[in-house]
């Protein structure tokens, strides 16, 4: 069950991840909470991931390392120190990409910023979240689930601008929320890795 939430990001409930992801409910307004991770290597490079042609939302597509949504459960519902999505953060790259979760502690994950967007997938299925936004740099191990994920890589700043052009020209599907994220922040930050305080910005909830 996904935290249902209201504009403010205040909890007002819980719904199937089917239900959250039904285009006929987002155009009601549904909403709910959701997480981007973005981890980057010692070399400074990014991990992203391409979705498996499995996936209900956006398969096929490139995005950023990890994204998922925290659970209607106590654990990852807690709020004081967004400590609940670190959690669930924790718990999705273990699923996905295998990484170890000793090696993806919750207190190791930099919270930066929270991004409201609506996005359709098809005619049937979208997405309607407040998205927080989680940074990291750590060398992990990694063993992708192949339901989960197609590919994976690790690229540059001047690669991801490459693969930005090429979306531009659909010569390769990207999802909405990480070409919304890196047409606006993502390189400032990735510029600044060691010293991303100066970007936390934990009451403003961005409109995309």
């Amino acid at each position: 069950m996904c935290i249902l939430i209201d504009e403010n990001d205040h909890k007002v409930g819980a719904d199937t991840k089917k239900n959250c992801h039904l285009n006929a409910n987002i155009d009601k307004g549904l909403l709910h909470r959701a997480f981007s991770v973005f981890i980057f290597n010692s070399e400074e490079k990014l991990l992203l991931q391409q979705r498996s042609d499995a996936k209900i939302t956006f398969p096929g597509c490139f995005t950023n390392t990890c994204c998922s949504h925290p659970l209607h459960t106590d654990s990852e519902l807690e709020e004081k120190d967004v400590i609940g999505v670190r959690r669930a953060a924790q718990r999705r790259l273990e699923a996905e990409l295998g990484i170890p979760m000793e090696q993806v502690t919750p207190d190791e994950m930099t919270y930066l910023t929270r991004i409201h967007y609506k996005a359709q997938s098809d005619g049937v299925w979208g997405e309607h979240e407040i998205d927080y936004i989680l940074f990291m740099q750590k060398d992990v191990d990694l063993s992708p689930d192949p339901n989960e994920i197609k590919t994976h890589c690790y690229v540059s700043k001047e690669e991801l601008q490459e693969m930005l052009e090429k979306a531009k020209r659909k010569e390769l599907e990207i999802t909405p929320w990480f070409s919304l994220i890196a047409e606006t922040f993502l390189f400032k930050w990735w510029d600044n890795l060691h010293n991303l305080k100066q970007f936390m910005d934990h009451n403003k909830i961005h409109r995309m």
